[in-house]
């Protein structure tokens, strides 16, 4: 949630990264926890549970429709379920904050209840586009009103779905997701077919939670009807929030970072995929699978980068890691160009438009195109950058300092709580120099 009071970092120029750390729980893995913990049947028990603004919104909702949840404490959350049928209606709206994760998701999930619910969401997310959901879920039969496609949305009581056969338009893992949960209540086969490979760790759990998912390359099915099994749930560190600290230590000289239990899904490594590209120094130990999720020790060391052409088949990947990688790109040797990256200019903010304003702001020559970016390595410099709010954003800024020739000022950070919670104090653990300061 937004803070009334105005946080911005203000980052010194210089440093490196080093030493073995463990960024936040993985924020995908751990809204899906609540979810699909809450219509199992028994108790699921989470660990290494995001205690972000995101996940936290999620598990509120969950508890105002009826949910008893322990926790979390450390990390590690009790969810007792109530079974496919149990929620019960809210007393009040369903207020999520920042997540487009929690009101995509719970579009589909509650679409099949026997109840209205209104979802509501911070500015940022009332301006988030909501159709790419309802208009499929309207194809199954939900009826939602929403302000002109936007939130707040409505979801109305009682309406028999319909399971439907469905190609996404674009690659997007919440859409997915959204119609599988709308498919559980759904009469008969929900089948989604998407563009190319996207965050799979819906289609996991379910199946870790003994739900019968059909996996046919890009095809996904459910069939409705069935019912969940609480189970326990290791919930790995996020790769998303990995990211910032692997770009970190790519571009300042002497960096030598460990990141430990790093979810490494397949859907999810196309940043490891891009910086091996770019010749970052990266390594993987400890390899092992848990609770359905690969997960390593990430070392990266410093090396120096070139710029590339990304692979539009790793942009579905590493959508949620191109700030960072832009940061990445500003410090390599060359050009770099992003195409086939059209959903980024609808995340929390217009992450294309945002980094390519702030690159230039501090020396870089960055130019924003329609699908995406054209980024000419160079020399950071210093300045004042806006991050509109948005938590990855004003991360990715953050670990620009490490290769910056001055002071650099980031605005409006208080939505990193959002994902990343303590940021500032792991970073300064790790050797940047940052500080938080409230206006």
């Amino acid at each position: 949630m937004s803070s009334e009071l105005k946080k911005n970092y203000i980052v010194q120029p210089g440093g490196k990264l080093q030493g073995h750390i463990r960024v936040p729980g993985d924020k995908s893995i751990s809204h899906r926890s609540i979810m699909l913990g809450s219509l199992a049947e028994g108790i699921t028990e989470v660990t290494g549970f995001l205690e972000g603004d995101d996940a936290l919104a999620t598990l509120a909702s969950f508890r105002a429709m009826g949910v008893k949840i322990d926790g979390p404490e450390d990390g590690k959350v009790s969810v007792h379920g109530v079974g496919m049928h149990g929620l019960k209606v809210a007393k009040d709206d369903l207020y999520l904050g920042n997540s487009g994760t929690s009101i995509r998701l719970l579009s589909g999930l509650l679409s099949g209840q026997n109840f209205e619910t209104t979802l509501t969401g911070d500015k940022s997310l009332s301006g988030r586009p909501m159709r790419r959901v309802t208009d499929p879920l309207a194809q199954m039969g939900a009826v939602i009103d929403s302000n002109e496609g936007k939130p707040p949305l409505t979801i109305r009581a009682g309406n028999a779905l319909k399971g439907i056969t469905y190609r996404l338009p674009m690659a997007s893992a919440q859409v997915k997701s959204c119609l599988l949960l709308a498919g559980l209540y759904a009469e008969g086969k929900t089948t989604v077919t998407q563009p190319a490979p996207t965050r799979d760790h819906t289609e996991r759990m379910l199946s870790g939670m003994g739900y019968e998912v059909d996996v046919q390359g890009d095809t996904v099915s459910v069939e409705g009807g069935g019912k969940l099994t609480a189970t326990k749930i290791d919930v790995p560190a996020d790769i998303s929030s990995a990211t910032f600290f692997m770009v970190g230590a790519a571009i300042s000289e002497g960096s030598d970072i460990t990141l430990t239990h790093v979810g490494i899904n397949p859907s999810r490594i196309g940043v490891i995929n891009i910086l091996e590209l770019m010749g970052a120094n990266i390594s993987l130990s400890n390899e092992k699978v848990t609770g359905g999720e690969p997960v390593a020790d990430i070392r990266i060391k410093y090396a120096p980068l070139k710029g590339v052409n990304i692979p539009e088949d790793q942009v579905p990947l590493a959508i949620d890691e191109f700030p960072a990688l832009f940061v990445a790109a500003a410090c390599a040797d060359g050009q770099t160009v992003l195409t086939g990256a059209e959903e980024l200019r609808v995340k929390e903010s217009d992450r294309i438009q945002a980094m390519a304003d702030g690159l230039q702001i501090l020396g870089i020559d960055a130019q924003s195109t329609a699908d995406g970016i054209i980024i000419n390595g160079g020399v950071i410099g210093s300045g004042e950058v806006e991050s509109h709010d948005d938590h990855r954003i004003a991360m990715s800024f953050a670990m620009a300092g490490l290769q910056a020739g001055g002071t650099i000022q980031i605005n409006d950070c208080a939505n990193v709580a959002t994902s990343f919670p303590n940021f500032v104090g792991l970073a300064k653990e790790a050797g940047l120099d940052i500080d938080e300061v409230d206006e």
